[in-house]
């Protein structure tokens, strides 16, 4: 454990070297080669790191967002807490630990101060207290921005600086993320969280498994190389590294990142937890706003200042997940409607190579829930019976239309300030999918009672091969997943 002492300014004179303690890392078995390489050959710069906090209203988490990093085996050489637009008592709580610390770990004693910054109204949200707060550390080496409800690992900031040091081609690495649901209470809540840790572990493992290739640098605990930082803005004529006209800040600017010619990378070791989202509204407004976002930086004509789009390296993935998720609507929509409408007319006739895609989609959940690092008896579960997966892949089809709704739609709305009033527990919208699902049905049986037997044996005749043909694709697709090698990686 480490233990913290204020201290006066003039005490502030050395700090530990950042990698030292990382010798007893590379015993660890099954990880990939270049990363031991790393760990054996880390390099004895001596960098600064600069930390950033955008915090709005985060007054449940604030102090032990603050503490994690206090206790940080490599702690930050500053920690800038930049609380924007904020109607609780976040200033309050994160000014208890304002001021100069000295930190002694097993890498010696170290030396931080935090500031607390309230900028009071801030239009540009989390973007603008990103970029007040790179005016405050651009001098350092590098960014570590943290999310106000983060919390990390001991030693995240000691592996993510000792692998940036050691390549200056890497121009941000993102620690593994998940949720620690622990604190969760209820039922639903608890379902959702075990839905979201599924989720990142997939997105986690699938970044790992692509030679560490990050395709976004998530804000929540990312290290970004202010050097890289200042040639995404002299290469894209911008005064800041975030801009503000982006719904997802972090995916535009690991783009433009890596336009620049740096790498974007994720971390085998570094591990944080973020903050999950424990109601419907809350997640589908998060969601929603991701996707949008992220269908932004996709669509032609869009995002005239990303080069490469549509087609950028790091929106290929995008493309991919989003045809993934497309193909999962329809094979799940038509099955149910063709087993209805068969069903409806007693022409269903039961084969036992339907149970090929569940029992495949089984193994490959099950096979995710062992990797995740901390993992407990409901993610385990969760891929053992399908039932809740399958579930909670609805929600994410719902979400799914939600956005692409939105987008297509051209109506401007403030999806920052729609997921704010979502988690105040305001807005109902993540209904819509539903109402309208309910509508479709209603419609769709109401045409289908008054179609001829031999239209609807014709509907049958052609809709099944289909639905089969794409099953079989998905179901290869996820056989092909089930027997990948992780090389060790946990999530």
């Amino acid at each position: 454990m480490s233990e913290i002492v204020p201290l006066t300014r003039s005490q502030r004179t050395h700090r530990a070297e950042p990698a030292a303690a990382l010798e007893d890392v590379t015993t660890v078995h099954g990880f990939a080669e270049d990363f031991e390489a790393v760990l054996d050959d880390t390099s004895v710069h001596r960098s600064t790191i600069g930390c950033v906090i955008p915090a709005y209203n985060e007054e449940e988490s604030i102090a032990q967002v603050i503490e994690s990093l206090l206790g940080q085996t490599r702690v930050p050489d500053v920690i800038h807490v930049v609380v924007n637009n904020t109607s609780d008592a976040t200033v309050k709580l994160a000014s208890q630990y304002a001021g100069p610390h000295e930190v002694v770990t097993e890498l010696g004693e170290q030396f931080t101060e935090v500031f607390v910054h309230d900028i009071g109204k801030n239009p540009d949200k989390k973007v603008g207290a990103l970029n007040y707060g790179y005016t405050l550390v651009e001098g350092y080496d590098y960014l570590l921005g943290v999310d106000g409800d983060t919390v990390a690992d001991a030693k995240a900031v000691e592996y993510l600086e000792a692998e940036a040091t050691s390549d200056t081609r890497i121009g941000g690495i993102s620690a593994i993320y998940s949720i620690d649901d622990k604190p969760i209470k209820g039922s639903l809540a608890k379902f959702l969280t075990t839905g979201q840790r599924s989720q990142f572990a997939a997105f986690n493992l699938h970044n790992l498994l692509r030679g560490r290739n990050m395709a976004v640098l998530g804000g929540q605990f990312s290290i970004f190389s202010t050097h890289a930082l200042r040639d995404v803005m002299k290469e894209n004529h911008q005064s800041t590294p975030w801009v503000k006209d982006s719904e997802v800040e972090d995916s535009l600017l690991s783009l433009q990142i890596k336009s620049a010619g740096y790498l974007t990378k994720i971390s085998p070791f570094a591990r944080a937890d973020v903050g999950g989202m424990t109601t419907l509204r809350a997640l589908d407004a998060q969601q929603v706003k991701w996707t949008y976002g992220a269908i932004e930086l996709m669509w032609p004509g869009q995002r005239g200042d990303t080069k490469g789009q549509p087609f950028h390296p790091n929106l290929r993935v995008r493309w991919l997940e989003h045809f993934d998720m497309l193909m999962n609507m329809f094979v799940r929509i038509a099955f149910v409607t063709l087993l209805a409408a068969s069903l409806s007319i007693g022409a269903f006739v039961f084969s036992y190579w339907w149970l090929i895609p569940p029992v495949v989609a089984i193994a490959l959940n099950t096979r995710m829930a062992l990797t995740m690092h901390n993992r407990n008896t409901r993610d385990v579960l969760f891929g053992l019976t399908l039932l809740p997966a399958e579930i909670y892949m609805w929600i994410r089809c719902s979400h799914f239309v939600r956005s692409w709704t939105r987008f297509l739609s051209r109506k401007k709305v403030d999806n920052w300030a729609m997921q704010a009033k979502a988690e105040r527990g305001g807005g109902f919208g993540h209904w819509t999918p539903l109402i309208l699902a309910v509508a479709v049905i209603v419609a769709m049986v109401a045409i289908w009672m008054m179609l001829p037997v031999m239209v609807q044996s014709t509907v049958l005749w052609i809709g099944w091969p289909i639905v089969g043909v794409v099953t079989v694709l998905q179901t290869l697709s996820m056989f092909f997943k089930l027997i990948r090698r992780h090389h060790g990686y946990k999530v």
